[in-house]
């Protein structure tokens, strides 16, 4: 788990990396860090704008260090989204940063019907796979779009480019944690965003 602080410096890192780079191209030094950011996370960043989805793109493992994810991602949220035309310096003002960090997916092992019975909305991220295709969805996505957990695992299987209810037959389902830190405004104050887990 990061703490305030740390979280603080992850969203702030997202932020100034992405800044650097849409203006001279650059990725900005990362210094003086804690300890944490050089542990191997897995990690997301995503941009919104007027509460809007404007880019959102990660680390679904923990491949490498958190720092490196950390600008990897962020460069990526900002340009090479498939979903969304390059972000534009001039749009920094008005998009909110934020980073979750993941805990390490795990193959959900239970019979495929059972599935919605253990998975609790807002802690919970999801990983379809199935052969090639693979889609993850992360877990403020569900109470961010009033999800149960038959819409989660639906959708998961949709981003992976697979039939909704893949789940049931024969895709595995992976799940995950996740640390969500937020502006609460572009370039303003950062928060640990919580969702009450419970299941529908």
């Amino acid at each position: 788990m990061l703490s305030a602080s740390e979280g603080e410096q992850a969203v702030r890192l997202a932020r100034n990396t992405i800044e650097s780079f849409l203006k001279d191209g650059e990725q900005s030094e990362a210094i003086d860090l804690p300890e944490v950011f050089g542990e191997s996370r897995g990690v997301f960043v995503t941009l919104t704008k007027n509460g809007d989805l404007r880019g959102c793109i990660g680390h679904p493992y923990a491949d490498s260090a958190l720092k490196d994810a950390i600008v990897d991602s962020a460069i990526s949220a900002a340009i090479r989204d498939p979903r969304f035309p390059m972000v534009d310096i001039s749009e920094m003002s008005d998009i909110i940063v934020e980073v979750t960090v993941l805990t390490q997916p795990e193959l959900i092992d239970v019979l495929p019907e059972k599935l919605p019975e253990i998975i609790e909305i807002g802690r919970h991220g999801l990983i379809a796979k199935m052969g090639m295709y693979q889609g993850l969805l992360l877990p403020q996505v569900a109470p961010e779009n009033d999800f149960d957990a038959i819409d989660l695992l639906n959708h998961t299987c949709l981003k992976a480019g697979l039939p909704q209810d893949a789940w049931l037959t024969g895709a595995q389902m992976y799940w995950f944690e996740g640390q969500i830190f937020k502006e609460i405004e572009p370039r303003g104050d950062i928060e640990e965003e919580k969702f009450n887990s419970c299941c529908k």
